[in-house]
C-alpha cells in the first residue's frame, strides 16, 4: 500500500490540473545549443521521462528572456523564433504523456560576464559586482552596468514577451524567477540595490521592479498561468538571510497581493530549518498567505507528505532526486530504493 497518499493526490492550481501534488524543481543542465539557445531532442526526452512518471508540474530549467539575460554557457532561451519552435518538441512530448509543463523565465542580472551576455556588460540595479565566478565558465562576475529607467522598462517588456513566447511554444504557463540573487532578487536586496530613485530605498520600494514584472506577465498570459519564485539566499551568498525574516515575508506577501498573483514558490536550501519564531520559511509564508504555495528545499517524500498534510504547502517540488531517478514516483509507489544523486555524474546547477 502506498503510504504517500497526499503526495499522489490530484490537485488543481491556477489553470493546471495536476495528476499529483508533485513538481519538478527548476535545475540548470546546460543542454541547449550555446550559440542559438535552442533546445534539442535530448531535452525533450529528459522532460518527457518525468512526465511519464506522473510528476504533476514540470518547471523547466531557467530559460533566458534575452541574450543579455544569459549567465551560463548552454542555457536555453525563449526570445527568438528558433528557440520558440525548438521548445515545441518538448511541450508536445510532455503533453503526450499527460503532463503539465511551465517555463521558468529568467534574467541573471549581474551574475554574468560580458563574454556570455552578448558582448555587453551585465545589467543590474546598481554597478556592484557579485562575489565569485560564473558557473561552468570560470571567470569572475563582471561589474554590471546600472540600469536606467528606460532599461528597466525594456526588461519588463522582455519578461512579458517571453511569457507570451512560452505560450506560443506550448507551455502551460510560466514561473518568474525572482529568487537566488538573480536580476529581480538583485532589485529586492539591499546588498545589490543602492538606488535612490523609486526602485531603491527600503524593502517595500525595492520590490517595485518585481511588482512591475509580475503585473506585466499577468497581463500577458493571465494570473492563472503565472507563478513566482522568491528567496532570501543568493547564489553568491548561500547563507544570506533577511535581518528580520518575518517582517520581510510580510512585505513580500503584501507586494504579491498588490499584483493579484495567486501562486508563489518560496525557495530555501533547507525546507525544515526554522528561520524565525521556531518556524520554517514555508510555515511563515503560510501564516500570511492563503494562496497556492510550492514547497522546495531538499525535500524527500516523507517531509513532503507531512507538509502537504499540514497544509503548509500545496505542491512539493523535488530537485536532485528527480535527476538521479526519472522514475522517482514509480519507485516510491513500489517502495523501491532511490538511486543516490552523484554530483559528478548528475551535474546540476541551482537555479
Amino acid at each position: 500500500m502506498n503510504k504517500y497518499t497526499k503526495l499522489f493526490e490530484p490537485v488543481t492550481i491556477g489553470a493546471w490540473n495536476l495528476r499529483t501534488r508533485t513538481a519538478m524543481a527548476p535545475m540548470t543542465r546546460s543542454f541547449a545549443d550555446d550559440t542559438t539557445g535552442a533546445v534539442n531532442d535530448q531535452i525533450a526526452e529528459y522532460y518527457r521521462k518525468r512526465a511519464q512518471d506522473g510528476i504533476g508540474l514540470i518547471i523547466t530549467e531557467g530559460v533566458v528572456i534575452s541574450s543579455r539575460a544569459k549567465g551560463n554557457p548552454g542555457v536555453p532561451g525563449i526570445y527568438t523564433q528558433e528557440q520558440i519552435d525548438s521548445w515545441k518538441k518538448v511541450t508536445r512530448a510532455v503533453h503526450a504523456e499527460g503532463g503539465t509543463i511551465i517555463a521558468q523565465i529568467w534574467h541573471v542580472g549581474r551574475a554574468s560576464h560580458h563574454e556570455i551576455a552578448g558582448g555587453l556588460p551585465p545589467q543590474a540595479p546598481s554597478a556592484i559586482a557579485a562575489e565569485g565566478k560564473v558557473s561552468r565558465f570560470g571567470k569572475p562576475f563582471d561589474t554590471p552596468e546600472e540600469m536606467t529607467e528606460q532599461d528597466i522598462k525594456e526588461v519588463v517588456g522582455q519578461y512579458a514577451q517571453a511569457a507570451k513566447n512560452a505560450i506560443e511554444a506550448g507551455f502551460d504557463g510560466v514561473e518568474i524567477h525572482g529568487a537566488h540573487g538573480y536580476l529581480i532578487d538583485q532589485f529586492n536586496s539591499d546588498v545589490s540595490n543602492r538606488r535612490t530613485d523609486r526602485y531603491g530605498g527600503d524593502l517595500k520600494k525595492r520590490l517595485t521592479f518585481m511588482k512591475e514584472v509580475l503585473s506585466a506577465v499577468i497581463e500577458a498570459v493571465g494570473v492563472e498561468r503565472t507563478l513566482i519564485r522568491f528567496s532570501a539566499f543568493k547564489i553568491d551568498d548561500l547563507a544570506y538571510m533577511w535581518e528580520d525574516p518575518e517582517a520581510a515575508i510580510q512585505t513580500f506577501i503584501e507586494a504579491f497581493k498588490e499584483t493579484g498573483v495567486r501562486m508563489i514558490h518560496p525557495s530555501t536550501m533547507e525546507f525544515t530549518k526554522p528561520i524565525a519564531r521556531g518556524l520554517t520559511l514555508h510555515e511563515l509564508v503560510r501564516h500570511y498567505w492563503d494562496g497556492v504555495i510550492i514547497g522546495v528545499g531538499n525535500l524527500d517524500a516523507q517531509t513532503s507528505e507531512e507538509a502537504l498534510e499540514k497544509g503548509t504547502i500545496d505542491v512539493a517540488a523535488i530537485g536532485r532526486p528527480l535527476i538521479a531517478n526519472p522514475d522517482y514516483l514509480t519507485r516510491l509507489k513500489q517502495n523501491e530504493k532511490l538511486a543516490d544523486y552523484e554530483p559528478k555524474k548528475h551535474l546540476v546547477q541551482l537555479v
